[in-house]
């Protein structure tokens, strides 16, 4: 399996793969379940090679780290998706 960071790395830098609408899965430990997140929404910030940041609905911001991330989809199909 392709490690996250790849396939991000992937959809960032590749011209054609990155065409599309992406979403990811990711576990929220609160609420116990997958939340869907639109790739469009998360930022990535140079210097930080494990997480993510994204704004919820109330306007705070998050960081998570990259093992959360259990799924993406492409134009609503599944194209990668961690073992659970």
């Amino acid at each position: 399996m392709q490690p996250i960071h790849e396939l991000l790395s992937r959809i960032r830098w590749d011209p054609n793969f990155g065409q599309g609408e992406f979403v990811i899965g990711v576990y929220d430990r609160v609420e116990k379940e997958i939340v869907l997140l639109p790739l469009k929404s998360i930022q990535m910030f140079s210097g930080e090679h494990h997480v993510f940041h994204y704004m919820d609905e109330e306007g705070e911001e998050h960081r998570v780290p990259f093992h959360r991330i259990k799924a993406v989809y492409k134009n609503g199909q599944l194209i990668w998706h961690r073992e659970q």
